[in-house]
This record gives C-alpha cells, sequence and structure tokens, in this order.
C-alpha cells in the first residue's frame, strides 16, 4: 500500500514538473515574439522614405502615445478629460443656432443634415488642442496593453478617468449653454428638446450597434491622424470623419451625453431613464468599436505578419 501511494506521488510530481516545464516553454516562446514584435516596431520606417508612414511606424507611435499619457499624473488626465468634455460643447452650441435659425426654411429631416457642417468644430478644438476625449483615445490606450506594455486594469481605471471627466465637463457646458442660448437669442428651449429626441428616439440595440460604428470611426480617426504629417491634413481628417457621424447618426457618446443631458434639464420630454439608456449604450459600443474594430485588428495585423516572417525564417 506504502509503495502504490510513493509510486502515485512520483507519478504526480512528474505530471507537475512537465507542466512547469511546459509553462516555462510558453513563456520563453511568449517572450521571444514579444521581443520579435518590440523589435519589428523600433526598426519601422516610412514606406520607401517617403512621406508615407508604414503600418508599424503608425502602431509604433501609437503606442508610444497612449503611454504618454498613462503616465502622466492623474489630475492631469483628469482635467484634461474636463477640458475636452467643455470644448465639445462649441459643437453642441453650433448644433442648436443651425437648428434654430434655418428652422423656418427647411423640414426638420434636413435640419439634421444640415447640422452634420458644424458638427466637426469641437472635435477639431478638442484633438488639436491635445485635450483627452474617450473616443479618440479609446484605441490609443489600449494598444499599450496589446503590446503588454499596461494591464488590464490600468486601461479601466484611465478610461474611467477620462470618461468622468468627459462627462463632468460637458454637463457644465450643457448648463451654460441652456442658460445662455436664450438670453443671446440664438436658439431656445425647442431646439434643445428636438435635438435630444432624435438622439434618444432608438432601442438600445440600435444605439449600441450605432455607437459601435462611432467607435469605429473615432478610432481610425486617430489612427489616420497619427499618420498625417502637417495641421490642414489632421483638420481635413477630423473633419470628413466627424461630419460622416454626424450626416449619418451615429451615436458619439460625449457629445450625445451633452445634446441627451441638456434635453433632459430644458425638457420634460426627456426623462433620467432615456439619458441612462443612451449613455449605458454609447459608452459600451464606443468602447468596442475603438478598442477591437480599430486597435485589435491592426494590432493582430502587425503581429501575424510577424509570425508568418519568423516562420518562414
Amino acid at each position: 500500500m506504502k509503495k502504490e501511494e510513493e509510486e502515485k506521488d512520483l507519478e504526480q510530481k512528474k505530471k507537475n514538473q512537465e507542466k512547469q516545464e511546459k509553462k516555462e516553454q510558453e513563456e520563453k516562446e511568449e517572450q521571444k515574439k514579444q521581443e520579435s514584435i518590440d523589435k519589428e516596431l523600433k526598426d519601422s520606417t516610412s514606406v520607401s522614405g517617403d512621406s508615407t508612414k508604414s503600418h508599424g511606424e503608425i502602431l509604433k507611435q501609437q503606442i508610444i502615445e497612449g503611454q504618454e499619457t498613462y503616465d502622466r499624473n492623474p489630475r492631469s488626465i483628469l482635467l484634461s478629460s474636463i477640458t475636452a468634455g467643455l470644448e465639445i460643447g462649441f459643437s453642441y452650441l453650433l448644433l442648436c443656432t443651425v437648428f434654430s435659425f434655418f428652422s423656418d426654411s427647411f423640414p426638420e429631416e434636413s435640419l439634421f443634415k444640415i447640422m452634420a457642417f458644424v458638427y466637426p468644430v469641437g472635435f477639431i478644438l478638442v484633438i488639436l488642442g491635445q485635450s483627452i476625449l474617450f473616443t479618440e483615445q479609446t484605441s490609443l490606450l489600449t494598444l499599450p496593453v496589446l503590446n503588454n506594455k499596461r494591464s488590464v486594469r490600468s486601461l479601466l481605471k484611465i478610461w474611467g478617468l477620462v470618461i468622468a471627466g468627459n462627462l463632468l465637463g460637458g454637463y457644465i457646458m450643457a448648463f451654460i449653454l441652456i442658460w445662455i442660448g436664450p438670453k443671446l437669442n440664438i436658439f431656445e428651449h425647442t431646439a434643445i428638446e428636438k435635438i435630444a429626441e432624435h438622439v434618444t428616439d432608438y432601442n438600445g440595440i440600435v444605439i449600441f450597434i450605432s455607437a459601435i460604428l462611432a467607435g469605429w470611426l473615432m478610432g481610425l480617426l486617430s489612427w489616420l491622424i497619427t499618420s498625417s504629417r502637417d495641421t490642414m491634413s489632421r483638420i481635413f481628417v477630423i473633419y470628413i470623419i466627424t461630419a460622416t457621424m454626424a450626416f449619418t447618426g451615429l451615436h458619439h457618446s460625449i457629445i450625445g451625453s451633452v445634446e441627451v443631458f441638456a434635453g433632459m434639464i430644458a425638457s420634460t420630454k426627456i426623462e433620467l431613464y432615456d439619458y441612462v439608456k443612451f449613455q449605458s449604450f454609447a459608452l459600451l459600443g464606443n468602447s468596442i468599436g475603438g478598442g477591437v474594430f480599430v486597435a485589435l485588428l491592426k494590432y493582430r495585423a502587425f503581429v501575424y505578419n510577424i509570425d508568418m516572417e519568423r516562420r518562414n525564417y
């Protein structure tokens, strides 16, 4: 009986040793793979030496910029995020003004298409001003995690900080604009109500899928801005991407928060439930759109190419 127990112990120890060796081997392989990825990123240069940035060069710059945000003081991140929420409010100011100014000249459906031409202004102010906007930073902050430079926990922590700052800045701007708009006779509360209804008049699934597409576009916006080398081309990219979002009615969690929150304060037709429903689905959708459809796919495409080169070698 004792001999059988000893044999079982030896067999168990052997299995444990094999598992440990297998784990160590996998860790070594993973480390080698990571070293190859980092080396490729470090050596990435412009295509053919011209002004066009390669996939690797853009990815490298995005990871570096993302890490720089992680390294910032939390108070600095929060203040920058609040600033972005305030600045994005200038788009809302223009949306309400355009809606009121053209309300007697065009049907309501046409007004929401015309508003797309002024929608990008706040985004231009935020992005070129280097404030931290959640949807523009979503893929940027995800890439260091995919590259094993930061943890998922740190990602969720910084996302929470940025979202809180963006929403707080938006709330402040909403209160200011609700008061100043009628005082300046540039728009009335009717415009605020109509815009809020336009954003919330969908079921949760529609808002969610719409927000995924918006987050996808915002992630691509961040990628394209990194690939651009001058200010004018960046303004053009910001304008085209955000105007597309507005013209098609895709849901953006931050400026949408200003639109719906202002409607909730100024009108009895928009309730707290409408705001919570919109914000929940929009934030989740924007996160998936930027984190999965841009950061993950762009990063995996680069890694897959390296894996193929290693196998061929």
